[in-house]
């Protein structure tokens, strides 16, 4: 494709604001409209409203046509992600309708999807490309109107009344104001306070919410309050059944700025003419425009045209780039919960496939598995931790990548989230039905609650979350030096022989010497011998604990003990927390718990042969920090905590180092032990 051509538009779904979209690209510099995919392609009006566009059947045959360069998502919010996907999978550049996804969760996936492909990924806020928002950061950054202090933004309207059929009281639509317009007014404040601090957008580090749930349970009016760094104060609202006023308003020292409609420009979906009055602290009103008479849609055509004919991935500023993008949909997802809406079809009951539509994949092999004596299946070779998540919609995406890779080991506690880790790893091995090629870990009597009767109590509500009868492992989460061992290893010995723990149980955060005197009182009465300890394990050593009553097995004496027991180590902190990223280093001392945890220059010689060997492999120190824990002479297994995809992925590059026991030694030990 040359700077010469045209981008050749697919339009993926009928409806108004695809027939606006087209008028868009008949009027752009950059675009020309080539076919439209449409779920019924006999309905009658379409070659009228989409003049010159092929019209084909399904939205599988656009992605599938090659004449189409770039596809415009205009089906309702609960289909973006899933053919964002299907579109980048298909090599084709994605302009999607707002809102980008229904949550950060699945934008993330969404971008990472793209970032693969090599394609293009931009959130259709039209306003954005607009001349007048260009003009309205300028005011701002003049200081026309001195500081910002405040802004007032609303996006409301009143349909006819309840209409339990259209989608935006559907709730199975993901309708409601919030979704629909919300994004407008919280994208435009963050745009706001980011002129006003000098930056592309600013997030706040507040977010207050509420809204009013009508009988479909969407969102029929919504406000939020966000606070910025700096003082910044923002008031936002939405509504689908109720008018508001829609005017932006922006309140400075020295004024004030209004902007009326500023989505439309203050015109229609053809033309905005622009209006900004600008209100003088004496009173006087001084009304600018951009005049601009150019179709307001043909502005982010262009401008995604732009970005695809250039090889860029995403729109250029003011566009809504990726982490902008992410950052209006990290305030929605709050204002969402403040307000107790979760959509129906976000929940385990009717979210039965992956994120891209299709059924979970089985039989992974990117993450190799092993056996472990003692449990009875295989187990992968990393420990999947999920604890930020806090939603069936949200954790399934990073469950489902991980399982489709060949992961099955996954990480629990009972204190995790207050529970929500276990009753999401239930709901989701429920949902998928993979319990039976799963590995579950378990967690409990943690402190202060550290007794041998809290172990089954505790257990049995984790079954009970987990929606099983049995975990594979256990882990004391903490232990009581103060509780006679024997007492321990009795409580968790009756959980195995009730079948409720079918594999190992052991300590976590156990020093050697009470982990030697449990294995020796289960040999002397008969019991079953702890078979497995989950102690901080990474190339760099632990200094000073990162919680109360952690331990760490990485010193020699340790790494001895466990070698000659040949105990499984499911090691958390694996990779040292960001000791091995950008985040430390020598000069960099702003970090509290990597300089107290963690700095030491013996640590650092480490670091720096992690560093040295990550770039003869052409990988990262980090990985080289997670190939070393997955070679050592005894099983260990690396408790890994991705939050995203592109997270989970990286991770995953480990798997690719073979370290020989000479590469161990020497990045643990340093010159004396220089590799061959």
């Amino acid at each position: 494709m040359t700077s010469k051509q045209k981008i050749r538009w697919g339009i993926l779904g009928p409806g108004s604001i695809a027939k606006s979209f087209a008028g868009g690209v008949a009027r752009s510099r950059t675009g020309t409209l080539e076919a439209l995919g449409a779920r019924n392609p006999g309905k009658p009006g379409l070659a009228e409203t989409f003049p010159g566009a092929r019209i084909l059947d399904g939205y599988e045959a656009l992605l599938a046509d090659s004449q189409v360069d770039a596809v415009y998502i205009a089906i309702p919010h609960p289909g973006h992600a899933e053919w964002a996907i299907k579109a980048a999978e298909a090599g084709k550049h994605v302009l999607c309708e707002k809102p980008l996804a229904l949550t950060a969760f699945e934008a993330d996936a969404m971008m990472h999807a793209a970032r693969k492909a090599g394609t293009f990924l931009g959130e259709a806020f039209m306003y954005r490309l607009h001349p007048q928002t260009l003009r309205l950061v300028e005011l701002i950054k003049s200081g026309v109107i001195g500081d910002i202090c405040m802004v007032k933004s609303s996006f409301g309207f009143a349909m006819p009344g309840f209409m339990p059929e259209h989608r935006l009281y559907a709730n199975d639509l993901a309708g409601g104001g919030i979704l629909d317009v919300g994004g407008y007014p919280v994208s435009m404040v963050r745009l706001i306070a980011g002129a006003a601090a000098g930056q592309p957008f600013l997030e706040p580090d507040k977010v207050v919410g509420a809204g009013h749930l009508g009988q479909s349970g969407v969102d029929e009016w919504a406000s939020a309050l966000l606070h910025f760094p700096g003082g910044i104060v923002a008031e936002v609202s939405c509504s689908i059944s109720l008018n508001q006023d829609n005017v932006l308003r922006i309140l400075g020292t020295k004024g004030s700025i209004e902007v009326p409609d500023f989505w439309f420009a203050g015109g229609d979906r053809d033309v905005g003419l622009g209006r900004i009055d600008v209100i003088r602290g004496g009173g006087t009103r001084e009304t600018i425009s951009v005049n601009e008479t150019r179709h307001v849609y043909s502005f982010e055509v262009d401008a995604a045209g732009e970005a695809i004919l250039a090889g860029r991935q995403e729109f250029a500023w003011p566009g809504m780039s990726w982490a902008d993008s992410l950052g209006t949909l990290r305030v929605l997802d709050k204002w969402r919960a403040a307000a107790g809406l979760e959509y129906d079809i976000e929940k385990p009951a009717k979210r039965v496939n992956t994120l891209s539509g299709r059924p979970l994949r089985i039989g992974g092999s990117a993450i190799g598995k092993r056996d472990i004596p003692g449990l009875p299946r295989a187990a992968s070779r990393l420990a999947l931790g999920f604890e930020d998540f806090r939603t069936f919609s949200s954790g399934s995406i990073l469950l489902d990548a991980f399982f489709e890779a060949g992961g099955n080991l996954f990480d629990t506690g009972y204190v995790y989230g207050g529970g929500y880790t276990e009753t999401l790893l239930g709901q989701w091995l429920t949902n998928r039905g993979v319990r039976e090629q799963s590995v579950i870990i378990a967690k409990g009597a943690h402190s202060p609650l550290c007794y041998p009767d809290m172990i089954g109590k505790q257990l049995a509500q984790s079954l009970d979350r987990l929606q099983t009868d049995h975990v594979d492992i256990y882990f004391m989460h903490r232990d009581n030096p103060d509780v006679p061992v024997g007492e321990f290893v009795d409580a968790m010995d009756r959980e195995a022989k009730a079948g409720r723990i079918r594999g190992l149980f052991g300590g976590s955060n156990w020093t050697m010497e009470r982990m030697d005197a449990a294995i020796a009182y289960a040999q002397k009465n008969g019991k079953q011998k702890p078979g497995a300890l989950s102690n901080n394990f990474s190339l760099a050593e632990m200094l000073e604990p990162i919680w109360a009553g952690c331990i760490t097995s990485s010193t020699d004496d340790w790494k001895a003990w466990l070698t000659k027991r040949q105990m499984p180590n499911f090691a958390w902190s694996s990779q040292g927390r960001g000791f091995f990223t950008d985040r430390a280093g020598r000069d960099k001392q702003d970090n509290e718990e990597l300089v107290r945890v963690w700095y030491s220059e013996k640590n650092f010689g480490r670091r720096d042969r992690a560093i040295e060997l990550a770039s003869r492999l052409g990988k990262s120190p980090i990985h080289v920090a997670l190939a070393y824990v997955l070679a050592q002479p005894f099983p260990s297994v690396p408790l890994i905590g991705p939050r995203t995809l592109d997270e989970l992925e990286d991770s995953l590059k480990a798997l690719d180092i073979a370290l020989s026991p000479e590469d161990v030694a020497w990045l643990d030990e340093g010159p004396e032990r220089r590799r061959a």
